[in-house]
């Protein structure tokens, strides 16, 4: 359960719709503080039970070097609804919440951002799994990649054991009813451990009971299952970068250290950080993301 420290929207930030083939996904939107600008937007895309909030503490100085900068909720979290609640449209397969699926609509996200043009795509944890997925099916390569405290497969550890409890808690009974009970009996205590402010409480409850049970137990499903794909992402010709806290207690700093070698990726440890560093060290995690994005850039114009 990712916690951000403050949902309040930083100036130049917007909360928005994007309409995709299928439907609506939420999003948050920051553009360059100092008007028009040369240098390609970011894309971010949250955890499991995450959201665009994650990367609230990140969008200002992120728009403040240049940068368009959205963060969207995945379909069925949060405010983005779940595909099964919207009507059919006709010749668009919805989302099923799946990895390939879920980066068929990051792709789609990536052409509304770039209107055509390069994009530096983030995925944190989950989400670096579904943009891994983007980056191996989008008609153009994403301008980068970075990987936040993601890894080349499945989970393991104490992070798959949650996955599978909550997979086990709710396979029956699927519900919004249930994802209230499962907020009494677990998440409660979680989240209060969490923060001690009301409204960051308030948050976290509310984003839960807003996403989809469905979805929320078949991206579970997905997290401890996923397979490794670093070889076939190793191909894809474009800068990537494994970032993670020094403390990060999901993926092993060392399996991460392992997949950015297989990738021939960058690989940048944020000190003190644990697994959201976009939360826990803000400030450093937007340096290294500016440095890298701009080094990317440069490379791509000689």
């Amino acid at each position: 359960m990712s916690t951000p420290r403050f949902i309040d929207l930083p100036p130049g930030v917007r909360r928005t719709d994007m309409t995709l083939s299928y439907g609506p996904v939420a999003a948050l939107r920051a553009f360059p503080t100092s008007g028009g600008s040369t240098l390609a937007p970011a894309l971010l895309v949250h955890g499991f039970t995450g959201s665009k909030e994650d990367f609230i503490a990140l969008f200002q100085s992120l728009a403040q070097a240049g940068r368009e900068v959205v963060a969207i909720d995945l379909p069925g979290n949060h405010e983005s609804p779940g595909p099964e609640s919207l009507p059919p449209v006709p010749g668009v397969r919805r989302p099923d919440y799946r990895l390939p699926s879920l980066g068929a609509v990051v792709a789609e996200v990536l052409e509304q951002v770039g209107e055509g043009g390069p994009v530096h795509l983030l995925g944190h944890s989950f989400g670096g799994l579904v943009c891994r997925e983007a980056a191996l099916t989008a008609t153009a390569p994403p301008a980068s990649l970075t990987l936040m405290c993601s890894g080349p497969g499945a989970l393991s550890g104490p992070g798959a054991g949650t996955a599978g409890n909550l997979i086990a808690a709710v396979s029956m009974n699927p519900t919004a009813e249930r994802l209230r009970q499962l907020w009494e009996e677990q998440f409660d205590a979680v989240a209060r451990s969490r923060t001690t402010r009301p409204e960051i409480h308030d948050f976290l409850r509310r984003r839960l009971l807003s996403s989809s049970a469905v979805g929320l137990m078949h991206m579970a499903e997905e997290l401890v299952s996923a397979p490794d794909r670093v070889d076939e992402l190793a191909r894809v010709d474009m800068p990537t970068l494994v970032l993670y806290g020094e403390n990060d207690d999901a993926w092993s700093p060392r399996e991460q250290d392992r997949m950015a070698e297989r990738l021939g990726a960058r690989r940048l440890v944020v000190p003190g950080a644990g697994h959201s560093p976009n939360v826990e060290a803000p400030e450093t995690t937007a340096s290294a993301l500016t440095s890298f994005w701009n080094e990317a850039e440069s490379v791509g114009r000689h």
